[in-house]
């Protein structure tokens, strides 16, 4: 039997409603004000609502609570300023975006750690011991969100910061007995160890880490290690990896769709082969996205400038197929430095992207995109 969802325009928003009924064998739902889909009603004045066929419907209902947990810190980066993301998201209307997708948003401000003390590498890191401590609070925060059976967003901050939330994540899915799959958007592959990192500083390695190569600092986070199959991380927009590092992305297992694969068959067949991966065991998705993913033209705030990535279109079509999976669990935002950016352009963006993610529609879709837009 089929469900559908009512979908107004983008420029009104996306509108879940939680009142089902039936009619005729197909499941509706009421709007308020506007009377019943079923008779196909219209929003007095404004523009006609449409249906979406959504078949999971799992980012409505009980999953509809979104926790916003703030990391500002950027001890894990080579260049300051990404402690100051957080409020920059903020600024920038994360949570208004959210709670105007019909979303309930609990914004549990930041988490307090160690400063950046800015020492010298030591022993082929740099800062571990306020890494370990900035990704622990993370994990509990995390944890946390999931627990209260929210949707945990954690603002970043550096992408070391993922270390935390991915096991958190892990260990939550391991409680549940549902399989993680970590879809990480990023310019790197961030699979540095201290041999191959030319600097040391561990945003440049949570990858490598999470997947079991790492100090047992931040290797023992976990429940288990690996915390995840590198089977299980899927990375796409790659297109700077150092040197040594590429043997062990080869190595390792993991998935990677660089930006060669993007390029020779579009972002819409990469997305539709990772989506298949993570839709075979029905798994928890973790959307780790660092924000220099995006090409710098279009996100200039960000520490670490690669170009040639995703353009504007094919960033909202990667964020607009991962909600129609119905799969996302949980996303880290990493890597926006407001010290780079220009009139908080950046952040804008990411705001514009994530809404999207949480199910922004340009004009209601048939869940099957084959068919035509519906009224």
């Amino acid at each position: 039997m089929l469900s559908y969802v009512c979908v107004h325009q983008r420029e009104i928003g996306v509108d879940y409603f939680e009142q089902p009924g039936s009619r005729e064998g197909i499941h509706y739902t009421s709007v308020e004000g506007f009377g019943r889909v079923g008779e196909g009603l219209q929003e007095a004045g404004r523009l006609p609502i449409h249906l979406a066929y959504n078949e999971n419907m799992r980012m409505s209902g009980a999953r509809r609570k979104i926790a916003l947990i703030g990391a500002p810190t950027d001890v894990g980066a080579g260049q300051r300023g990404g402690s100051m993301a957080p409020e920059a998201l903020r600024v920038a209307g994360l949570e208004h975006s959210l709670r105007r997708l019909r979303y309930e948003v609990t914004d549990r401000r930041n988490l307090a750690g160690p400063k950046n003390t800015e020492r010298p590498r030591e022993g082929g890191y740099r800062h571990l011991k306020e890494v370990a401590t900035w990704c622990g609070l993370v994990k509990g925060a995390v944890a946390t969100a999931l627990s209260d059976g929210e949707i945990p967003i954690l603002m970043g901050g550096d992408h070391s910061l993922a270390i935390g939330s991915v096991a958190a994540v892990a260990e939550h899915c391991a409680q549940t007995r549902r399989q993680l799959t970590v879809l990480w958007l990023d310019a790197h592959s961030d699979f540095n160890v201290p041999e191959s990192s030319p600097t040391g500083n561990i945003h440049g390695m949570p990858v490598a880490i999470i997947a079991g190569h790492g100090p047992q600092e931040l290797t023992s986070l976990g429940h288990t290690s690996p915390m995840v199959d590198p089977s299980q991380i899927i990375e796409i927009g790659v297109r700077s990896v150092d040197e040594i590092e590429k043997r062990l992305v080869v190595e390792s297992g993991l998935v990677v769709y660089d930006m060669r694969m993007i390029d020779e068959h579009g972002m819409r067949t990469v997305m539709a082969r990772a989506l298949d991966r993570a839709n075979e065991n029905d798994s928890h998705l973790h959307v780790s996205f660092d924000v220099d993913f995006l090409d710098p033209d279009i996100a200039p705030g960000v520490p670490t400038v690669v170009p040639g990535g995703p353009t504007y279109r094919e960033a909202q079509l990667c964020m607009e197929m991962i909600h129609d999976s119905g799969l996302l669990g949980s996303l880290d935002i990493m890597e926006l430095n407001p010290a780079f950016d220009d009139h908080n352009r950046t952040a804008i963006l990411a705001v514009d992207l994530v809404e999207s993610l949480f199910g922004e529609q340009i004009l209601a879709r048939a869940h099957d995109t084959t068919k035509r837009y519906g009224l």
